[in-house]
């Protein structure tokens, strides 16, 4: 027992593990890019958002395409297979009115339809359809989208050459095609036929199945065959240049073909091995790849970013980066997909963070601290904003960079150090396995309540502040040292934004000489919080969360003297027992009334259970159940009582 308390003091001088990101941060220019592009899209209204009627669900899309890309227009038929959900007469699609809509056909018979100004095709059905009908109709249309404005439906050119391309989020389907435009419905599949002319070919979902002659024209049928939200649909044809790599995820040996202007396929090809890195990480650190029984594919596109439509990204170009970004779309944003755009970080904040983070920290760990460092200062370049979009109706607020993207995957990272790594990478994997969230829809609390699960924690705070909250803390950290080498510490904190009085975090404090360094973990809990813990050495310098693992700005240190007034330690408490297993037990000394606050730490800092703001009465008995999870080893118990801390080290059997 006595050789593993040693061993105890010397792990918790090294309590942190630091993680990283990269020098060469494309992700805020790529949400910037994106945030412009799809703001240019919304010039209509869009009160409604999506006015498709809830009382039926789509299985199946089959879509057959005419595109000639040299001419601005789109003409063929939509085949939705559907469920009612509700007794009805009628269904109503999204689809924009500047499109013709010819025909309505089910079985040979022509049905009545209106289109209107709302952006809807409302359709009558041949009778009254009981709750649970299955039926299909095809929708015969053509025109020239007008769309939103910019991406949802673009001709252009590349060197002379003319290409056409679809980009739908979030809500730019029904500007060239009849769907269900909102995230409360994915077909569970979708069959794609574009005809066009054979000097073109085609970039779509899932795989290329066949091609077909027909006269001057070439008929390209993509198949796909797994749940995917209207907005996630694309194609795009040019004259692509197409070549194809295999990358080895477990036991398959998995197709990932690239389609790409001629005059830039020998960028692609020197580039695309990084986009197969970050295929490989992704696999193994969360689930399988989403689509493996497909394939994954990436297409050029003369847009000002990115963008995940399903198996088959559209980008600019093979920055690496953008490729981990968007690559990392298909488990967080296609396989699971944000039920509101309210939780648009779910898309954007999880794929930034698996780029920045997890991509970095594995293949460019020498230039991660002054990235973390440049995405921090840009978090807090504005004391305001929240991760969660107030208002959907504006696409900049959607796409906001700096909330949506960057404080979102800080948010994670944020996650990561408070859980653990055990608990967040198990928390990340039981959310994308979920039977109810995979390949369907997921909001916030859905992903809190997983992470909740993994660690045994109650975040509601944590997500009150960093989810909901607006702002960021300012940190004070008054300290003194006695003969003894004991720190006595004083933590104030003020918040940039009063939607938040008070940040609970772990915080991280450094001490340092020139020789020696220490790093404790207090888990700041209360306002002008006082502790004193023993360092070993004289230090000459204290740094408040040196490896930026939480959102702060304008931190300060003071070396004070005369010393700081702690208030009268403790009396002792005597904790059993110890080694424990499941539960820690002690007892509060004779003191009246008060306010406890139980925490435990693991050698790295990671809170690992508490109990907080519970009144208490004199000689009152107290336990501290420990999630089973928890390994055996070393663990910190620190005990609050009344704004005053004690530490305990103890040990798991």
């Amino acid at each position: 027992m006595k050789d593993k308390l040693i061993l105890m003091l010397l792990l918790f001088s090294v309590f942190l593990a630091k993680a990283q990101q990269p020098s060469c941060k494309d992700v805020n220019k790529i949400a910037s890019m994106e945030m412009q592009a799809h703001a240019k899209k919304i010039n209509q209204n869009i009160s409604s958002l999506t006015m498709a009627s809830g009382n039926y669900q789509v299985t199946y899309y089959r879509c057959e395409w005419n595109i000639n890309p040299a001419v601005y227009n789109i003409s063929g038929k939509v085949m939705p297979f559907f469920t009612i959900t509700k007794a009805t007469s009628n269904i109503v699609f999204d689809l924009s009115h500047v499109l013709k809509v010819d025909s309505v056909v089910i079985r040979k018979r022509k049905l009545s339809f209106t289109q209107s100004p709302d952006e809807t095709l409302t359709i009558q059905l041949p009778k009254m359809y009981s709750k649970g009908k299955r039926d299909s109709l095809s929708i015969y249309y053509k025109g020239a989208p007008i769309g939103s404005g910019f991406g949802s439906f673009i001709q252009s050119t590349h060197t002379g050459t003319s290409v056409i391309w679809t980009l739908s989020e979030p809500y730019g389907a029904r500007d060239w095609w009849p769907c269900r435009n909102g995230l409360d419905d994915k077909a569970d599949s979708i069959d794609i036929y574009i005809t066009h002319p054979q000097q073109y070919k085609t970039s779509s979902n899932g795989l290329l199945v066949g091609t077909q002659t027909k006269g001057s024209s070439v008929v390209s049928h993509y198949k796909h065959r797994y749940p995917i939200a209207s907005y996630l649909v694309a194609f795009a044809v040019t004259n692509f240049s197409v070549f194809t790599d295999n990358v080895q995820l477990g036991n398959v040996s998995m197709p990932v073909i690239s389609y790409v202007y001629p005059e830039d396929s020998a960028t692609f090809h020197n580039n695309t091995h990084m986009m197969l890195d970050a295929m490989r990480l992704y696999n193994d650190k969360f689930v399988p790849y989403p689509f493996i029984n497909e394939r994954y594919g990436q297409t050029e596109f003369g847009w000002g970013g990115g963008m995940e439509h399903q198996t088959n990204s559209f980008i600019t170009g093979p920055s690496e980066n953008l490729m981990a970004h968007e690559l990392a779309h298909q488990w967080f944003g296609d396989r699971v997909t944000c039920a509101s755009w309210t939780d648009i970080w779910l898309n954007e904040g999880f794929a930034t963070y698996c780029a920045d983070i997890l991509y970095n920290e594995t293949y460019h760990p020498d230039q991660l601290a002054a990235s973390v460092k440049s995405n921090l200062d840009f978090i807090v370049s504005a004391t305001n904003g929240s991760v969660k979009v107030s208002d959907t109706t504006s696409v900049s607020r959607i796409f906001d960079s700096r909330l949506s993207y960057s404080k979102g995957a800080f948010l994670l990272r944020m996650l990561r150090f408070t859980m653990g790594d055990t608990n967040f990478f198990k928390a990340m994997t039981d959310y994308l396995n979920d039977p109810k969230l995979q390949y369907n829809f997921a909001h916030t609390s859905d992903l809190k309540a997983h992470m909740e699960t993994a660690s045994g924690l109650d975040l509601t705070y944590f997500f009150d502040q960093w989810f909901t909250g607006q702002g960021y803390p300012s940190f004070k950290v008054e300290w003194n040292q006695d003969a003894s080498n004991n720190a006595n510490i004083k933590i104030n904190q003020t918040t940039s934004n009063s939607s938040v009085s008070f940040f609970r975090v772990p915080l991280a404090l450094k001490f340092r000489n020139a020789t020696q360094q220490k790093t404790i973990i207090v888990d700041n809990t209360t306002n002008n919080q006082t502790l004193t813990t023993a360092v070993g050495f004289k230090a000459d310098t204290v740094f408040i969360d040196p490896d930026m693992y939480i959102i702060s700005k304008n931190n300060t240190t003071i070396k004070t003297t005369p010393p700081i007034i702690i208030p009268p330690p403790l009396q002792p408490i005597a904790v059993s027992p110890n080694p424990f297993t499941g539960t820690i037990n002690f007892s509060l000394p004779d003191s009246g009334a008060q306010k406890v606050l139980i925490s435990l730490f693991d050698v790295y800092g990671h809170l690992i259970a508490t109990k907080t703001d519970v009144a208490v009465m004199k000689n009152q008995h107290y336990q501290l159940n420990v999630p089973l999870s928890a390994k055996a080893g070393i663990y910190m118990l620190q005990i609050t009582v009344n704004g005053k801390s004690t530490s305990h080290l103890v040990m798991k059997e």
